[in-house]
């Protein structure tokens, strides 16, 4: 009699299924490279640099990039109007600019999330109140508002932080609202409060674990708008201040070199550039990863 041996697979772990369907979008994957590279030299700065941030060399004021004539190897990027290496500036500036982006994201969910998690699941003249207010927000250029906020609140790196995370308080808010609207009438939130749930377990940990997926999104292109956002308000002279190494505030230093030496100009645009570049790329396979209707099988 033959034994017929029966091989039975696992069926793939949460992160096996994440991490396929993410890496079957190959500008995702780049973008995560790009972005660990960035992280990386962000959080060795110190040792990673050839110079400092902030050191003044009055013997090589605007000297051009080493691949350029009469630059020179020890300056790979050459330096800026006060002799500081643009490299070692670049890479410090990455600290600010990820710092910005974390910090705003971070204030801008746990504030939208609790907001709109009130307005979806109270309804009535609650979800009314917090939505006008979240469209009158929504009413003003984003840009300008935070102008305007780091305006009455004060120049200054953090001011410029608490102005962003206002202005993308009311994206998160709307997505969260309309997810819990659309789970809370659904069975198991239904046969959770038959059950004897309180209201704070139900919005916490029945309700919102299942509406993560969108925000996780959303907070990914929100990390990118807040690095464009400060960079924005540096150059306006509203964000970080000089002597700052910030990509916003390099760009505002200077403008006026920008037809006699291209690369103090070229080079933190480029850094720019490309951070906002390889998040986006992420949050779209974030995007193909999270969300049910765009797996295929």
């Amino acid at each position: 009699m033959a034994v017929v041996e029966i091989k039975t697979t696992a069926p793939p772990t949460g992160l096996a299924e994440f991490w396929f369907y993410f890496s079957r979008n190959k500008g995702a994957v780049i973008g995560l490279v790009v972005f660990t590279i960035i992280l990386v030299l962000a959080i060795f700065a110190p040792i990673v640099t050839p110079h400092s941030p902030s050191i003044q060399n009055r013997d090589v004021l605007l000297l051009p990039p080493a691949l350029s004539a009469g630059g020179q190897w020890t300056y790979l990027l050459g330096t800026d109007a006060v002799g500081r290496d643009i490299l070692s500036r670049l890479i410090y500036g990455a600290r600010f600019s990820l710092f910005i982006g974390l910090v705003v994201v971070t204030l801008s969910v746990i504030s939208g999330v609790l907001v709109g998690l009130v307005a979806g699941y109270f309804r009535g003249r609650t979800d009314t109140i917090i939505m006008r207010v979240m469209d009158i927000i929504l009413a003003f250029p984003s840009l300008l508002l935070a102008l305007v906020l780091v305006a009455v609140l004060g120049p200054g790196l953090l001011n410029a932080m608490i102005a962003i995370s206002l202005v993308n308080l009311p994206h998160f808010v709307r997505l969260t609202r309309a997810a819990v609207m659309s789970e809370r009438t659904k069975d198991y939130v239904i046969a959770s409060r038959v059950a004897g749930a309180g209201t704070l377990r139900l919005m916490f940990l029945t309700i919102l674990p299942n509406c993560l997926a969108p925000l996780i999104v959303q907070a990914t292109l929100a990390f990118s708008a807040a690095i464009l956002d400060a960079a924005a308000l540096g150059f306006l002279g509203m964000g970080a201040q000089p002597p700052t190494p910030e990509w916003g505030t390099m760009l505002a230093e200077a403008r006026e070199f920008i037809q006699r030496a291209w690369w103090v100009v070229t080079f933190p645009g480029l850094a720019i550039l490309i951070t906002v570049l390889a998040i986006n790329l992420m949050g779209d396979g974030l995007r193909d990863a999270l969300d049910p209707k765009l797996k295929r099988s």
